[in-house]
């Protein structure tokens, strides 16, 4: 009997258990087991619907950072934007698949669950709320620039580009709802490139040749030193003569190089130009225009080769190229180094490095038959001959230094005297006649290039010019 009872009140105990199992598995059937989480969510013991409230609240308390450039954040929260949860019954769906007979399992078991919790936005709040953030304020942001040359006073060099901070409002836009769309909960403006963007950087390959390139054609130290005259060309010059093609390119203007080398030549050169001259007879005299002796700047070719030292980046002196030169870069460009002849003394000195090498009488052109002796000026010896035949006349001589066309120094075999009022009557066809000694002396201490310095008297240096075809 005693059994009986036990095995009764066994019994009962079990079908109260099992009534109690059944029971708690009942309610598990409409909520979610213990240490359930969804989405991040703790949905233990809650329905479906309390779910879906939760998930709402999720949604709704929602917030995007989006980072600025320069660190700068501003958010966009779920309210702002009409953020709502859109039910597609996937937590049902979830619920229905739990074992209810498997709940005590889950008083020591978490699982985590997910579902797809689709959320929709009213596109045009999120517009709206962008166009009144700081950060999207297009017209009201600092610009890029772009990255361009400037001359420092030594040199031309890249001042860089600055980026600014003007978005792009239609790629700053589509980055955001980008970031709502995956439920992202920051978004970096700057990562996602929407800022504009300089034109040129101070890496463009374009920008840093023109910098050489300027750097090349102003690095050039040029100095030309003549007589007492000092022409320099410096940076400051050269930037002067840049000019810019229709390409872009710059290159040093011809046209201005060679202004350069007129003015220098005008300033300069002595050629054929009236000279003062200190005479042998102690009297300073000044004499014409018109002689072939002097300086001369060749202009085209100092001009080409200026431009080549500019473009060899020469540091240092250079040298005109001259068509014709004289012995001395001083003021007195005679130098020297010369033959004087007075045509009223009939007297010719010739001096070599300030010596006298000889003082003489000679003879010059015929007066009374027009074949006077050029006087007034300074001429460069043109030749340097010695026993030759003249062209035009039967003679011969040894010693022959041309300096006025036909008109020249020699020896005359033919002749006895010299000096006094020979040439008066008994001249020469207009050229100096020596006698031979002193032919021979000067014709070994002149040569080509050397002045010759002729002049009628002290008062009056031109005198009587020649009226026949002259020589000999």
């Amino acid at each position: 009997m005693k059994k009986k009872v036990i095995g009764i009140a066994a019994g009962l105990i079990l079908l109260a258990a099992a009534g109690g199992y059944a029971g708690v598995g009942h309610y598990y059937a409409s909520h979610f087991f213990p240490k359930t989480a969804i989405n991040g969510l703790n949905c233990a013991g809650l329905t479906a619907e309390q779910v879906k409230e939760e998930i709402q609240k999720h949604i709704v308390d929602y917030t995007l950072g989006i980072t600025e450039r320069g660190g700068k954040t501003e958010t966009l929260s779920g309210t702002e934007i009409g953020l709502t949860y859109v039910d597609d019954h996937a937590v049902e769906k979830l619920l229905e698949s739990q074992n209810t007979l498997a709940w005590p399992a889950f008083y020591w078991k978490e699982k985590e669950n997910q579902v797809a919790a689709d959320s929709v936005y009213d596109k045009e709040m999120v517009q709206e709320k962008l166009q009144t953030m700081e950060g999207f304020q297009e017209e009201q942001q600092e610009a890029p620039t772009d990255a361009y040359l400037t001359d420092n006073g030594t040199s031309y060099v890249i001042v860089p580009e600055t980026e600014g901070e003007q978005v792009d409002y239609e790629k700053a836009e589509q980055a955001v709802i980008e970031a709502l769309d995956a439920g992202a909960a920051s978004v970096d403006l700057e990562e996602k490139d929407v800022y504009r963007k300089p034109g040129i950087t101070q890496d463009d390959e374009a920008l840093n040749g023109e910098m050489a390139e300027l750097n090349h054609l102003t690095a050039a130290r040029i100095t030309y030193a003549i007589g007492e005259n000092s022409y320099a060309i410096d940076r400051a010059t050269l930037q002067s003569w840049l000019v810019q093609g229709e390409d872009g390119t710059c290159t040093i203007s011809q046209d201005e190089a060679a202004a350069f080398v007129r003015h220098m030549a005008y300033e300069t050169d002595t050629f054929g130009l009236a000279h003062t001259f200190k005479t042998s007879l102690g009297a300073t005299i000044n004499l014409n225009a018109g002689g072939d002796y002097g300086w001369c700047i060749d202009k085209e070719e100092t001009t080409q080769a200026l431009l080549q030292a500019i473009e060899d980046e020469t540091q240092g002196n250079l040298d005109p190229v001259y068509l014709y030169t004289a012995n001395d870069r001083s003021a007195n460009d005679i130098g020297n180094t010369y033959v004087e002849v007075c045509i009223s003394q009939q007297k010719m000195w010739c001096y070599k490095d300030g010596v006298l090498v000889t003082e003489t009488p000679v003879t010059t052109g015929n007066h009374a038959t027009g074949y006077d002796t050029p006087a007034g000026s300074v001429w460069a010896v043109d030749a340097k001959k010695s026993d030759c035949d003249f062209k035009l006349y039967p003679s011969h001589v040894m010693f022959w230094l041309p300096f006025n066309g036909d008109v020249g120094i020699h020896d005359a075999s033919w002749r006895t005297e010299y000096g006094g009022d020979i040439y008066l009557t008994n001249g020469s066809h207009g050229c100096v006649n020596t006698p031979y000694t002193e032919a021979e002396k000067v014709f070994n201490a002149i040569e080509i290039g050397d002045p010759v310095i002729v002049y009628y008297s002290l008062d009056d240096v031109t005198g009587p010019q020649p009226t026949q075809q002259t020589g000999l």
